[in-house]
């Protein structure tokens, strides 16, 4: 074997030219998707405490010039998160024709057109008085998620939003059954071409937390660890994959992100041929952002280092709060 000195692999490092020449992974602004909150009863942005520098944007002008700035510095892909002025038991407001996130689509597409891909987030927590993403059933003194009675609604919304203009539905729920009652209904109702992104591999995960604050979702009582996965699994990821696809999902996911690289790579190991998302989540972001604001860490660096490492581990494209930053940083140079 061929070893010291005549192999030098620092010489493939010697400077940045060379180092981007060879790089393995390259991290492009075509690869992200802009998360958006987007609350019914506000008229100006209203900033989230717990990840600063994001806020929630009112349906009007100042909406629109949110996404026209992400779109002039190279965001193409949008993934939209409602919060309405009304909420309930069965999440009405979630499929309401004229509801928070079925305004914003149409909203969206009267200003863009086809230039931006809108993806809208189909779920019911952020909808419903009790916080979970499934009809509550109450048996025996205790409550539970009802599966079978929750997909109805689960369709009414995916076609809701369909119907509004969304290009792509992201049904979050972990139910399951969910994307082949969102396909029947989709199909049935013409929607051939509208495509579903599934929240595949979706962990009961606690870096959820500043989300739930972002989009008021947290669950009344009790917890959804007895519908999303248990983070000590990996290998489960492999099944719930497997009948996504078979129930008709054209795009996967894996939720977190970056402390879920493995889970990443198994997917995209074991199904090339699937275009895969990775959700940098809300905690994950406001990790980063703290760290920075205390003096700790380079943000820009750090950002673009898990980023690429996201990317790297089998992620074709990425939901990140960091989106409108990264797109200007690789603008300005990886700095690698």
């Amino acid at each position: 074997m061929v070893t010291f000195p005549v192999i030098r692999p620092r010489r493939l490092r010697k400077n940045k030219l060379i180092r981007d020449l060879v790089a393995e992974t390259e991290l492009s602004e075509k690869d992200l998707i802009l998360p958006i909150f987007i609350k019914e009863s506000i008229n100006e942005p209203e900033p989230i405490s717990s990840m600063p520098g994001i806020n929630r944007y009112p349906l009007n002008d100042k909406l629109i010039n949110y996404v026209e700035t992400s779109y002039e510095i190279g965001i193409r892909s949008v993934i939209l998160f409602g919060i309405p002025s009304y909420k309930d038991d069965i999440a009405s407001s979630a499929y309401d024709k004229n509801g928070v996130i079925q305004r914003a689509v149409r909203m969206i597409k009267d200003s863009f057109g086809d230039k931006i891909i809108v993806i809208t987030d189909e779920c019911t927590d952020e909808y419903t008085s009790h916080g979970h993403c499934g009809l509550v059933r109450y048996k025996d003194s205790t409550y539970i998620i009802d599966n079978d009675e929750s997909l109805k609604i689960h369709a009414k919304i995916a076609l809701s939003q369909a119907e509004a203009g969304a290009d792509i539905i992201a049904p979050s729920s972990m139910m399951d059954g969910v994307v082949g009652e969102i396909r029947k209904a989709l199909d049935e109702a013409g929607f051939y071409e509208t495509l579903i992104m599934s929240y595949s591999v979706k962990y009961a995960s606690a870096l959820y937390g500043p989300f739930r604050e972002a989009a008021y979702s947290k669950p009344a009582f009790g917890d959804r660890r007895g519908y999303q996965m248990d983070p000590r699994n990996a290998f489960e990821a492999l099944k719930e994959v497997k009948l996504d696809i078979e129930e008709g999902a054209d795009i996967l996911m894996v939720k977190p992100a970056h402390t879920y690289l493995d889970v990443i790579r198994l997917v995209k190991t074991n199904f090339p041929e699937y275009p895969l998302a990775a959700y940098h989540v809300s905690g994950e972001y406001s990790m980063i952002k703290a760290a920075a604001i205390n003096g700790w860490i380079d943000e820009r660096t750090v950002v673009l280092e898990i980023t690429t490492a996201i990317k790297r581990a089998g992620a074709d494209f990425i939901i990140t709060y960091y989106a409108n930053e990264i797109a200007r940083w690789i603008k300005e140079g990886v700095p690698f």
